[in-house]
């Protein structure tokens, strides 16, 4: 199981995601817990104050130091290892590698900014981390978060239904995952390859992995230099490209 601890001055923007589909399946089955934490609740004001305005002038709200300090000294017993993550533009771009490295750990701390920015000093001495979710800014945290907790618990043995689903996902294999069909066999004049109707599984798996060698070279083709390719695929690459030099 992995314990989520989520810092939020708006915890209740989770409550919809944890209450729904597999998030709250994989809660009432236990294997993973989800603590909600309301950094207003670590204020020392009776008006829950939780930014200020920045040294040095400039516009927008920083939020403040004491706060979450007080928050993580609360959260985390003394002497545990948990990983505190603070969701920050400027931080290492969250990528499958990182999910598949997260969901081996007990416990973690999701910090959620807001404002203009955080104190430095959060940054430099209360995280271990910094994941951004991608190259563009975000009112907050939380979505981030939410992003976050999805693509790690999903790894969790049970979480999916079809655990082996998983391993095929884009991005597990180094490559995108290639399409897929479900009933009916034909709609609007539209049909499912007719190499998946076979029942010859070495000719679907092969098919399988052409089209998604094919669709990683369309779409995302800089994957493909950190494949683990293998002779095969390489050739396969060359037929798809026309460049016996390719790769």
């Amino acid at each position: 199981m992995i314990v989520f601890d989520i810092l939020s001055i708006f915890p209740e923007m989770f409550f919809s995601t944890l209450s729904s589909s597999l998030m709250k399946k994989s809660i009432e089955n236990g294997l993973i817990k989800v603590n909600l934490h309301n950094i207003r609740d670590y204020t020392g004001d009776k008006h829950r104050t939780t930014d200020d305005t920045p040294y040095g002038g400039g516009g927008g709200m920083v939020m403040k130091v004491e706060p979450v300090a007080n928050a993580l000294k609360a959260v985390i017993p003394e002497g545990d290892k948990t990983t505190v993550i603070l969701l920050s533009p400027q931080g290492e771009t969250f990528k499958q590698e990182l999910a598949e490295e997260f969901s081996q750990y007990s416990r973690i701390v999701l910090i959620c900014g807001h404002y203009e920015g955080i104190d430095e000093r959060i940054r430099k001495h209360l995280v271990d981390r910094e994941i951004s979710v991608g190259d563009y800014v975000l009112s907050g945290g939380e979505l981030p978060a939410m992003i976050i907790m999805d693509a790690v618990s999903r790894l969790i043995p049970g979480f999916v239904g079809n655990s082996e689903s998983v391993l095929y996902d884009s991005f597990s294999t180094g490559l995108l995952e290639g399409p897929h069909y479900t009933k009916p066999r034909e709609y609007a004049g539209w049909e499912v390859p007719e190499v998946l109707l076979s029942g010859h599984q070495k000719k679907i798996d092969e098919w399988r992995r052409r089209e998604s060698l094919k669709r990683t070279l369309q779409r995302r083709p800089d994957m493909l230099m950190q494949a683990g390719l293998t002779e095969e695929d390489r050739r396969i690459l060359k037929e798809l490209t026309g460049d016996p030099e390719f790769v």
